[in-house]
């Protein structure tokens, strides 16, 4: 096992384009949560088989026109203005403003459909890193990527609970040099949390991700 799954999750949108930033679509499709209309997802289902949608993200302007007879008890999610929305409907778990980013987007659909949801995006890596502490030094690939850590499969085996340092380039924006802790095997693997990361840190390794995900 190298890296943990990508579970689909189709999501039902009854908004325009213009009610998402740009490539917010495009990057939750390839964390897991496809975004699709109604007609596209008809289309697609009859092509590929897919479930049953998991969510709905509606514009508020458009609420009146989402169908009580189709999948009636999914969560909504609304494209609201600074206001948000009232808990009148119940079917609505939460609001998030006009135009939708990814991240305010991810983390509400996290908590809407995980058990246990992540707060920030991780993607697919194969990035070599370099991990001192104490005199010594090794080598490891760091296979997936957060703001938060990172999942690594290291040359020589560590502790749960193992501090050490973490050495890593993202081209071509540069490299970061971390405090991380082991917090957990997913074996063969090491799954690190970084510590004490700087916002400027935090935003670089955003900026890797969401080149990742949207490269072609």
């Amino acid at each position: 096992m190298t890296s943990e799954p990508v579970a689909r999750r189709i999501v039902l949108t009854h908004a325009g384009r213009e009610g998402f930033t740009d490539m917010t679509r495009t990057i939750l499709a390839k964390l897991g949560y496809p975004i699709l209309t109604p007609e596209e997802f008809e289309s697609r289902s009859e092509q590929r088989g897919f479930v049953e949608p998991a969510l709905r993200i509606v514009d508020e302007r458009h609420l009146a026109d989402v169908p009580e007879d189709a999948y009636p008890s999914l969560p909504i999610i609304v494209l609201s203005g600074r206001h948000g929305v009232t808990g009148a409907d119940p079917r609505i778990v939460g609001a998030v403003r006009r135009p939708a980013g990814m991240h305010e987007l991810y983390r509400l659909i996290q908590d809407v459909l995980e058990e246990t949801p992540r707060t920030t995006p991780r993607t697919p890596t194969h990035l070599q890193a370099q991990c001192t502490w104490d005199g010594k030094e090794w080598s490891g690939t760091i296979l997936s990527l957060s703001e938060s850590g990172c999942l690594i499969r290291s040359t020589e085996p560590q502790m749960l609970g193992a501090r050490f340092r973490i050495r890593f380039s993202m081209p071509p924006l540069g490299s970061l040099d971390l405090d991380a802790d082991v917090a957990y095997q997913l074996i063969p693997e090491l799954g690190l949390v970084f510590n004490s990361t700087q916002p400027a840190e935090r935003a670089m390794i955003a900026e890797f991700i969401r080149r990742t995900l949207t490269a072609d």
